[in-house]
């Protein structure tokens, strides 16, 4: 695939095609995911996440950055480039109510890019198109990139938060797949010219599953 300066903005999905020319085997990014459940009277409105990229996923939206300053028209462009991305692909979220899909909306709130050392963040909040009660309710999302491009994951049960007024009755579980070593061994030997069949949602069968449950 060549990535070329003129066409990242239009090929990238999430700026995520800046990668080393010798990798093979899929994934070949790597998002750590952030994640805490905002409330709004009493109903849940949304997630406030934060997507860490790893470093060689990053170097083209740090080098575009250059030295701008944090608040600068630089850093907002990027960010509107990479945002649009995001939503092109439903913020790469599923979200559940038993066996009924959760909308969002597609005006995302307080969105930013950022420069972390060598990584580039993403802030945002993901706000469901209607909020959603909790009491006695149970909700379960996953976000992951169906190709499996990109590894995007939680590294544990603490990337993800309530706010104080939850915690006595509403609790969290992540809980990691462990997908069978036939399709482990057959994604790693994908390399970046290849791609799995669409229909097959390779990066599914990887993601994380996180459970909310309230009293």
């Amino acid at each position: 695939m060549d990535i070329t300066k003129s066409g990242r903005c239009s090929a990238l999905a999430l700026t995520l095609l800046a990668l080393s020319a010798g990798a093979f085997g899929h994934p070949h990014s790597f998002i750590t995911l952030e994640s805490q459940m905002v409330v709004e009277n009493d109903a849940l409105a949304g997630l406030a996440m934060r997507w860490t990229m790893d470093e060689m996923t990053s170097a083209d939206l740090l080098y575009d950055a250059g030295g701008a300053a944090p608040d600068s028209p630089v850093w907002k462009k990027l960010a509107a480039e990479v945002m649009a991305n995001v939503l092109g692909q439903h913020y790469f979220t599923e979200f559940w109510h038993g066996d009924r899909k959760v909308t969002f909306s597609n005006l995302p709130r307080d969105y930013r890019l950022a420069r972390e050392g060598n990584k580039a963040v993403l802030f945002f909040t993901l706000p469901l198109a209607h909020p959603q009660p909790l009491a006695g309710q149970r909700y379960r999302f996953t976000t992951f990139d169906p190709t499996y491009y990109v590894d995007m994951r939680y590294d544990n049960a603490n990337s993800l938060t309530l706010p104080e007024a939850l915690r006595q009755r509403c609790k969290l579980n992540l809980n990691t797949p462990e997908p069978d070593a036939k399709l482990q061994a057959w994604a790693l030997s994908l390399d970046k010219e290849d791609a799995p069949p669409q229909e097959m949602e390779l990066g599914k069968h990887f993601a994380q599953q996180v459970t909310l449950t309230c009293q």
